[in-house]
């Protein structure tokens, strides 16, 4: 499950908890990306403190694991390259790429969609009957997203990290919706102005 986790929120958390068991995964990697390409301009935490915001936020699930892999890279992220690696590394795990679905429906644009494919089946997060339809056709004629791509359902939940940003700017609460531990690390190094010494609940 790759992603800027700008910060982490229990959004993702609840996604990939879904997507383990509705698939019957082993584990979930996160991803936190280095530089991500799409994103460029509006990611504020930088890489080392959102690896180290998504490690202490999934660190009570002992299937959930986070990769370094993109922030040790470096340049841009693109996810179809992270596959490649991680295939290399273990190429004998199936691999599941979890993604939203307003995510899942730009892949056209992403680098080597079909490459992407082959890599790895796509679970896509959309409760919504007309949405799904809705990305089946963006993606329709791409090489494979017939049998690669497949969708689940999860709890709707309005978070984004754009939001809790934003909250924590203005000085609202944001306990709840992150992990606690990482509410208390975004305001022990006071991320995206956060005043220090002052809880964010």
């Amino acid at each position: 499950m790759g992603g800027t986790f700008d910060p982490i929120h229990v959004g993702h958390l609840v996604t990939a908890e879904e997507a383990l068991h509705q698939f019957a995964l082993d584990e979930v990697v996160f991803v936190p990306t280095g530089r991500p390409w799409m994103k460029e301009h509006d990611v504020v935490a930088s890489a080392e403190h959102r690896y180290a915001m998504t490690a202490i936020g999934i660190e009570p699930e002992p299937r959930f694991h986070v990769s370094r892999l993109e922030v040790d890279r470096g340049g841009a992220s693109y996810t179809v390259d992270t596959l490649r690696e991680l295939h290399d590394v273990e190429p004998e795990h199936d691999l599941t790429f979890i993604v939203g679905g307003d995510m899942a429906s730009s892949l056209p644009s992403w680098r080597e969609p079909e490459a992407l494919l082959e890599l790895a089946r796509v679970a896509v997060a959309e409760r919504e009957e007309h949405r799904r339809q809705e990305i089946a056709e963006r993606l329709d004629g791409l090489g494979g997203a017939d049998e690669r791509v497949v969708f689940f359902t999860m709890p709707r939940l309005d978070i984004s990290s754009s939001d809790i940003r934003r909250r924590i700017a203005e000085r609202r609460p944001i306990r709840w919706l992150v992990p606690g531990e990482v509410c208390d690390e975004i305001e022990r190094r006071g991320l995206y102005g956060a005043a220090t010494g002052k809880a964010l609940a």
